[in-house]
């Protein structure tokens, strides 16, 4: 920590004060041991001696002076008319930072550049930042905290976690900031540097708002949330906590007005380290794999499956030649454990099994049907994801029913929908209804209510008929959706 003249002279003097306290107290001891004064002046001497040792209050400047020389502006040239459709901020920005340059003509790919923030890990120029700030990019330009000009290139990136590892050539010594190895506390004062607007060498300051944060569906990262101001550009910045270690990258906020509302996200340090690591040795990061379609047990999927508790990770269906479908994991079962620890919920499996490397033998404590299993396998390697379009399963209007007062109507599954010997499609929504209200579509096929085959919306209706008879407030189907197979509760009645 730096220390000002002013603050060190204060001190000084504070120091001679104690001294001079400490003589007075002495000699007063020695005029008479049990004068009141005596005591008093005990109690003062302690008091001052720990309030000497109490750092005065101060700001950020000798952080801010020590880590902005290693935080940089960033800009991608993008060419791609997909791309940069694909890259627009949603307002709950998943990815923000991108400013169009020009639109080409009809026919003509358009131009743009992404910009955003990075921040050296090296003196000899590795550098991170956000994978979405990079991507599609075919010329990369990073302008340093001094106004030096660099180009960069991608040495490998991480789509899963949006880190993508750069490398700059050209300077000499590079300032470089650590990453932390611990975790930062709720409450705890973070500063967040980074390229707003274009900016550049922009500071903010605030707190860890909240950690662990779901924001992207399927991703790995449990994000920090801080309410420190950052905005379009910032994607790829570091926040650092009061001793100038980065504790996250800045990668998303969300944003009804495209501005900062106090509401930022940042990809945790430890995410950061493990991901940039696997990129700088291996030019990728390689994750263990189950081999299934996996979800949260809500209180209502809870009550039809007859569980007495939300904890653990469902089963909707182990996908084909996987570890999982080779080990005899089926669809409903739920996973608490993974190596003798439990498993909370579906992202926690998700970490625990994308954490371990290809290959390693893991034991899987499972409950069906009210019994408890362990089911031992070698994990996989988790594929690329898929690029193909989803099949269609709309099915065919003959025979079309609406069961109950769901809003919904059903028509048996055509022949050619996969992967399917029966099921029933969804062919239509009412946006009112309470299928709507779970989550239903057109498109999705039901496979089975309360774990039983169905083939005709008869068989929905009967299953729903059944369970009402037997006083259940919910039932749970098995629905498949696109390629993703999840259960959904319905009420019954």
């Amino acid at each position: 920590m730096f220390e000002s003249d002013d603050s060190g002279r204060l001190r000084r003097i504070a120091k001679i004060l104690v001294l001079v306290a400490a003589i007075a107290l002495v000699t007063v001891c020695l005029a008479d041991p049990v004068s009141p004064t005596r005591g008093h002046l005990q109690r003062w001497f302690q008091s001052a001696v720990a309030t000497l040792g109490k750092p005065s209050p101060r700001g950020f400047e000798d952080i801010v002076a020590r880590v902005k020389p290693a935080v940089f502006g960033i800009r991608a040239k993008v060419v791609d008319e997909q791309a940069s459709a694909d890259d627009q901020d949603q307002g709950f920005l998943p990815r923000f930072g991108e400013t169009p340059d020009e639109k080409g003509a009809p026919g003509r790919a358009r131009s743009t550049t992404s910009q955003g923030s990075g921040f050296f890990i090296s003196s000899d120029g590795y550098a991170v930042t956000t994978n979405h700030v990079v991507e599609h990019g075919t010329s990369i330009t990073i302008e340093t905290d001094d106004g030096n000009t660099y180009p960069a290139r991608v040495v490998a990136s991480d789509r899963q976690s949006d880190i993508a590892l750069l490398k700059v050539d050209g300077g000499l010594g590079f300032k470089f900031v650590e990453i932390a190895d611990q975790a930062p506390r709720i409450g705890e004062g973070v500063i967040a540097v980074g390229n707003p607007f274009g900016l550049g060498g922009t500071v903010t300051a605030g707190i860890v708002s909240a950690r662990s944060r779901d924001i992207t569906p399927g991703s790995y990262n449990e994000f920090i949330q801080i309410d420190a101001p950052v905005n379009q550009g910032n994607s790829g910045g570091p926040t650092f906590d009061v001793t100038g270690k980065v504790i996250g990258m800045n990668s998303a906020i969300v944003s009804p007005t495209g501005g900062s509302v106090g509401i930022g996200f940042a990809i945790p340090a430890e995410t950061v380290r493990t991901v940039v690591a696997d990129l700088k040795d291996k030019g990728k990061v390689v994750r263990g794999w189950l081999g299934v379609s996996i979800q949260a047990i809500s209180p209502e999927i809870a009550e039809g499956l007859d569980l007495e508790q939300t904890q653990g990770a469902l089963v909707a269906e182990p996908q084909p030649n996987t570890p999982a479908a080779r080990a005899g994991i089926r669809s409903g079962d739920i996973i608490t454990c993974l190596q003798g620890k439990p498993v909370k919920d579906e992202r926690e499996l998700s970490r625990m099994v994308s954490d371990m490397a290809p290959g390693t033998k893991v034991e899987v404590g499972v409950v069906r049907q009210g019994e408890k299993k362990i089911i031992a396998l070698a994990l996989g390697q988790l594929p690329s994801p898929r690029s193909e379009a989803p099949p269609d399963n709309q099915g065919s209007q003959e025979g079309s029913t609406e069961p109950s007062k769901l809003g919904l109507t059903l028509a048996p599954a055509a022949p050619t929908a996969k992967p399917s010997a029966g099921g029933v499609v969804v062919t239509k929504v009412d946006p009112d209804g309470i299928a709507a209200d779970r989550g239903l579509q057109a498109g999705d096929i039901i496979l089975d209510v309360a774990g039983n085959p169905v083939s005709a919306p008869l068989d929905v209706q009967r299953a729903l008929n059944d369970a009402h008879s037997r006083s259940k407030h919910n039932v749970v189907a098995r629905v498949k959706s696109g390629y993703a197979t999840h259960f959904v509760a319905i009420p019954v009645g």
